[in-house]
């Protein structure tokens, strides 16, 4: 089958099309004609081999980690999928490939796509829908009435977080450049500040939860945003040792975790805030829920571009530059009727 490999980490290193062996197929899992792929910015962070150590991947690599597409097979004990279904799912986090043709998923990590979208539209979700719900939802516990802060409004993670958190009742606050304001009010943002004209940590106050995935400044600023007792959970910044022991870091590797993030804790610690560290783990449960409130209408896709599979490195590039708004999709499948 047809993919797009790296064969070797770097921040430059070029996906290179080749052909690879149709995966195997576990009992447990279904094998998915991938008919689109969404780009994350964990396909760059993988790539350029800042994660090696947290995801021992063997190379040379296919990357992607979200998909929709249809099942072709199923293993011997898969009960809940049979070939024909159109589905979507994150990928095993040891398990990626998803700029391929064919992927073999744990059938856990599946859901049916939700049908009122396009296999295109499905593509997009998993990855940035289960971070939100796991951040808001599982870790954040986002209740009506609560105020949330979410960073980067605009991005693939912040147009679903925005769109989750009023959902749950929240009252929304995020981030964003002046071309995007009227996007992210739009998705149900009640304050949208334009990061290059104020400064957030001077305008917000006594926040129950921020969501942040940018860099070190806008982490450290955003312990003063919340109020005592809330919540900064982080899916960009240092992790911390809970997320090391879970993990089954070794030892060593445990305490270095927590020396990265000494700094931030102890910050936090002060302001009698709590900071978490959250590395999205695959659910078809989760995603099963996803599908339901989408097909509800109340939680919509934020696309910015198509790319053709042939261009997969055009559209890793495309979102290394930060300008994406919401998410780049490859479409693996040329011709595509909406479902």
């Amino acid at each position: 089958m047809k993919a797009f490999v790296i064969e070797r980490y770097g921040k430059q290193e070029p996906l290179l099309q080749a052909d690879v062996p149709e995966p195997k197929l576990g009992e447990r899992d279904v094998l998915v004609q991938i008919h689109a792929a969404s780009i994350n910015p964990l396909d760059l962070k993988i790539r350029s081999g800042a994660l090696k150590r947290i995801l021992p991947l063997r190379l040379p690599l296919v990357l992607g980690n979200d998909l929709a597409g249809v099942v072709t097979r199923v293993g011997a004990k898969v009960q809940s999928f049979k070939p024909g279904d159109e589905v979507y799912a994150r990928t095993d986090t040891r398990r990626i490939g998803t700029f391929a043709e064919f992927i073999a998923v744990s059938e856990s990590n599946v859901a049916l796509k939700p049908a009122s979208l396009s296999m295109v539209e499905a593509a997009s979700i998993p990855l940035v829908g289960l971070t939100a719900w796991q951040a808001l939802v599982e870790k954040g516990n986002l209740r009506k009435g609560q105020k949330v802060f979410i960073h980067a409004g605009a991005g693939g993670v912040g147009t679903l977080a925005i769109q989750l958190a009023k959902y749950l009742g929240a009252s929304v606050a995020t981030t964003t450049s002046g071309a995007n304001l009227a996007l992210v009010k739009s998705l149900g943002a009640d304050i949208a500040i334009d990061y290059k004209k104020a400064d957030f940590s001077k305008t917000l106050r006594d926040y129950d939860l921020v969501l942040h995935s940018l860099g070190t400044e806008e982490l450290e600023k955003s312990v003063a945003v919340l109020k005592p007792g809330g919540q900064l959970i982080t899916i960009s910044g240092p992790p911390d040792p809970e997320f090391a022991k879970n993990a089954g870091m070794p030892k060593l590797l445990q305490l270095i975790v927590g020396l990265l993030s000494r700094k931030i804790r102890k910050k936090a610690r002060q302001h009698h805030v709590d900071y978490a560290f959250l590395f999205m783990q695959p659910s078809g449960e989760q995603l099963q829920k996803i599908a339901k409130i989408m097909e509800d209408g109340v939680i919509r896709p934020v696309i910015d571009k198509t790319f053709p599979f042939e261009q997969t490195d055009s559209a890793l590039a495309y979102v290394e530059t930060g300008r994406a708004r919401g998410k780049a999709v490859v479409q693996v499948v040329a011709s595509e009727d909406r479902t």
